[in-house]
C-alpha cells in the first residue's frame, strides 16, 4: 500500500507530524499487508476458544511432527533447540531490575507529560519498559503522546533535559528522606544507564487513529512497532543501544511467527540486519505456555527472553477453563507465583529459556511484577517491603535474571537482591529439559485448596470497578486498593495496570456461573461456609462496593469521575459478570467507551458489543468515534 492508503483521523497528521513522519507512514503502509492476516488469526483465536467451550476441551501440546504455522520449523525441532536464536546484546545482559510504566500522562502538556520518562530513566533501573499497552491510557491522543515523549527523550531534546533536571532534584529529595542519601549524583550521566524498551500493543487491539483505505482499522501492533522503531532506530543505534520490544498477549507460536514476519519486513524496509530488533515475550497466556520453545523458534534471531507475569496469566487460565464447572479460582490474594498452576507455569518458562539453540545460545527470564509502592505508615511500608524483598529473593533463587517493578521508588529497594549475587544474569543455569506428557498438560491447570470468601469478592469487585474507572480517566496504570482500606495507611496502594481489572472480573464470572462455594462465614451478608456465590449476592456486593466508591474522598476516587466514568465502569462490570456467554476481554468493553462519559451511550455500545459477540464471535475493536478531515 502507498502512503495515500493510510488514513489518519481528524487533523492528527499535522499536529503529530513529528510522530507520523513520512518514514513512519511509509513503514505503516508497507506493513499494512499484514493487517488482514492479523485479523484472520484473531478470528482463529475466538474460534479455538468457542471450540474449547462447545466441546469441553482442554488446551493441549502441539503434535511433534507438525510445522509451526508461518515457519518451516517442525515442533519437534523447536523443542530440541534446532533453530537459530539470538545472542544477548551487551545492554540486555544485565537486567536486574526492569521498571514498567507509560511515558505519558493524560491531558497534560508535553513538559509535564514527559516527566514520566525522566523518572524512568533516572530511576537506576537496568531497563525500563515504556508501555504502549496495559499501562498506557488510550484516551484522546495518549498513544501518540507516548511516542512523542520517547523520541524527545531518546534524542535528549531540551524539553526533556529540562524536565529531567527538575525530576532528579525531586527524586533526590525523596531519597534523602527515605534512605538518608541521594540516589542520583550526576543526572546527565544517569540518563544513559537504563536500557530503553518499548511494549507495543498486542495483536488483539486495533489502533484508534489509523485506518487503511478500505476502512479497516489497522492493527495497533503494526502502528506501534512502525512508529517506535522507524522514528528512533538511528538515534538508538548511534548511541550504541539496542532496539528492544516487549511483545504482549501472544497465544501461539503461529502468532509469534506473524510478529517475526512483521519485524523482519520492517528491518528490510529500514536497511537493518535481520535480528537487529530484539524482543522479549510476555508469557501471559496459558496457551503460550504449551508452546514456549515453539515461540522461541518462531521469533528466531529476534528473541532474547521471556517474562513471567501474574494478572494476565491468571485471567487466561480462567478464560481457557470457562467450560469446566469444577475449575474455580480462589481469592486473588491466594494465587501467588507459588500457587498450583502458577508454579508449574514459571517452572516451564525457566526450563525453556535454559534450553540452548543450535549455536548454544540461551535466553533470559525476567521475573514478575512488584506492585508495592513505599508510601504509607511506617509499619505498612516495613511489612510490604519485606514481602517485596522476599519475592525478589525467591525469583533470584529460582533462576530469574531480574524482575519488574511498577514504580521508580522500588528500584533501589529491590535491586540489591541481584547486586549481592554479582552475576549479570543466570543464562544457561541447569534445569531439567521440558517434557510434554499428559501429566505436564494437566499440571498447567493445577488448582490447590485455598479460600473463597465474601471479603475476597469485595476486593475483586472494588478494584475491578476502580480500574475500569481509571481506564476511562486515561490512567491505565494507577495506585489502588479496595475501598474498605481507604484511609488505612497500614494497607499500601498497589501500582497495577489494566490487567488486574481483567482478572478480577474473570474470577467473579467463575464464582457466579459455577456456583463457587464459600469457605468462611460472613456476618454482614449472612453467608455461611459452604454456601454458593449467587447472582443475588453479586448484585448486593456490586451495589455496596459501588456506593463506597461514590462516598470516597477525591484522593481515592476523583469526584469528577463519579458522574461520568465511574457509572460506566460499574455497568461494564455488571454486564461482564452476569453474561452467560463470557466476554473474551474486559478491555474490549472499555475501549469502545473511551472518551465517552454518557452512561446511556455506553449501555448502547455495550449491548452492541455483546450482541455481536454472542451472534458469531465478532469482537468490536475499532474506534467508534473515528472521523476523517
Amino acid at each position: 500500500m502507498s502512503n495515500n492508503d493510510v488514513i489518519i483521523r481528524d487533523n492528527l497528521m499535522s499536529t503529530y507530524s513529528d510522530v507520523f513522519t513520512p518514514e513512519a507512514l511509509h513503514a505503516i503502509s508497507e506493513l499494512s499487508y499484514l493487517n488482514k492476516t492479523i485479523k484472520r488469526i484473531m478470528s482463529e483465536r475466538i474460534k479455538r476458544r468457542a471450540d474449547r467451550i462447545a466441546n469441553k476441551k482442554k488446551i493441549a501440546f502441539l503434535e511433534p511432527e507438525q510445522l509451526i504455522p508461518g515457519t518451516r520449523i517442525k515442533v519437534r525441532d523447536a523443542r530440541d533447540g534446532k533453530f537459530t536464536g539470538s545472542e544477548i546484546p551487551k545492554d540486555l545482559q544485565r537486567q536486574w531490575i526492569q521498571g514498567t510504566g507509560p511515558g505519558a500522562k493524560p491531558n497534560a502538556p508535553v513538559e509535564k507529560s514527559i516527566r514520566n520518562v525522566a523518572y524512568a530513566l533516572l530511576s537506576g533501573a537496568d531497563g525500563w519498559m515504556f508501555d504502549g499497552e496495559d499501562a498506557l491510557g488510550q484516551i484522546t491522543t495518549m498513544s501518540l503522546d507516548n511516542q512523542r515523549n520517547l523520541s524527545l527523550a531518546i534524542r535528549k531534546d531540551p524539553v526533556f533535559m529540562n524536565a529531567a533536571q527538575q525530576v532528579a532534584a525531586d527524586m533526590n529529595r525523596w531519597a534523602k528522606d527515605f534512605f538518608g542519601r541521594e540516589i542520583i549524583s550526576d543526572w546527565r550521566q544517569q540518563l544513559d544507564f537504563t536500557t530503553k524498551i518499548f511494549r507495543a500493543r498486542g495483536l488483539h487491539l486495533d489502533d484508534r487513529h489509523v485506518r487503511a483505505s478500505d476502512g479497516d482499522a489497522v492493527a495497533a501492533s503494526i502502528v506501534d512497532t512502525c512508529l517506535y522503531v522507524t522514528n528512533n532506530c538511528k538515534e538508538l543505534q548511534s548511541s550504541g543501544a539496542s532496539i528492544v520490544l516487549y511483545l504482549p498477549k501472544i497465544q501461539t507460536a503461529g502468532e509469534a511467527a506473524v510478529w517475526n514476519e512483521m519485524l523482519t519486513a520492517l528491518e528490510q524496509l529500514l536497511g537493518l540486519k535481520e535480528g537487529t530488533i530484539k524482543t522479549y515475550v510476555l508469557v501471559e497466556q496459558l496457551e503460550a505456555t504449551y508452546q514456549l520453545m515453539e515461540i522461541r523458534a518462531a521469533l528466531g534471531r529476534h528473541f532474547v527472553g521471556f517474562n513471567t507475569g501474574r494478572w494476565d496469566y491468571i485471567n487466561s487460565v480462567s478464560d481457557a477453563m470457562t467450560w469446566n464447572k469444577d475449575f474455580i479460582n480462589p481469592n486473588i490474594e491466594e494465587i501467588t507465583m507459588t500457587y498450583g498452576y502458577m508454579r508449574i507455569y514459571e517452572d516451564r518458562v525457566r526450563r525453556a529459556v535454559n534450553t540452548p539453540d543450535l549455536n548454544g545460545n540461551f535466553a533470559l527470564w525476567q521475573g514478575g511484577m512488584e506492585p508495592n509502592i513505599p508510601v504509607g505508615s511506617a509499619e505498612g511500608v516495613k511489612t510490604s517491603m519485606e514481602k517485596a524483598l522476599a519475592g525478589a529473593r525467591r525469583e533470584q533463587k529460582e533462576g530469574a535474571s531480574g524482575k519488574w517493578v511498577a514504580h521508580w521508588k522500588m528500584v533501589h529497594i529491590v535491586r540489591p537482591v541481584w547486586e549481592e549475587k554479582r552475576e549479570n544474569n543466570q543464562l544457561g543455569r541447569k534445569f531439567p529439559p521440558l517434557t510434554y506428557t499428559h501429566n505436564d498438560a494437566d499440571d498447567l491447570l493445577m488448582l490447590e485448596p485455598a479460600d473463597r470468601t465474601v471479603r475476597g469478592a469485595r476486593n475483586l469487585l472494588s478494584v475491578a470497578i476502580q480500574y475500569g474507572n481509571a481506564f476511562g480517566q486515561g490512567l491505565q496504570a494507577a495506585a489502588l486498593k479496595p475501598a474498605d482500606f481507604f484511609g488505612n495507611d497500614d494497607i499500601l496502594y498497589l501500582m497495577e495496570d489494566m490487567a488486574t481489572g481483567e482478572i478480577r472480573l474473570s474470577v467473579l464470572w467463575e464464582w457466579v456461573h459455577k456456583g463457587a462455594v464459600m469457605t468462611d462465614d460472613d456476618r454482614k451478608t449472612g453467608v455461611k461456609k459452604g454456601d454458593p456465590f449467587t447472582v443475588k449476592l453479586f448484585k448486593r456486593l456490586l451495589d455496596e462496593e459501588y456506593h463506597k466508591l461514590l462516598d470516597a474522598d477525591s484522593r481515592d476516587v476523583h469526584d469528577e469521575s463519579k458522574t461520568t466514568t465511574l457509572p460506566i465502569a460499574r455497568e461494564i462490570a455488571r454486564v461482564y459478570v452476569l453474561s452467560e456467554i463470557k466476554p473474551p476481554w474486559f478491555i474490549d468493553l472499555l475501549n469502545i467507551n473511551l472518551n465517552n462519559q454518557d452512561l446511556q451511550l455506553a449501555k448502547k455500545r455495550i449491548s452492541m458489543y455483546m450482541d455481536a459477540f454472542k451472534k458469531d464471535g465478532t469482537r468490536i475493536t475499532e474506534n467508534l468515534d473515528f472521523k476523517t478531515g
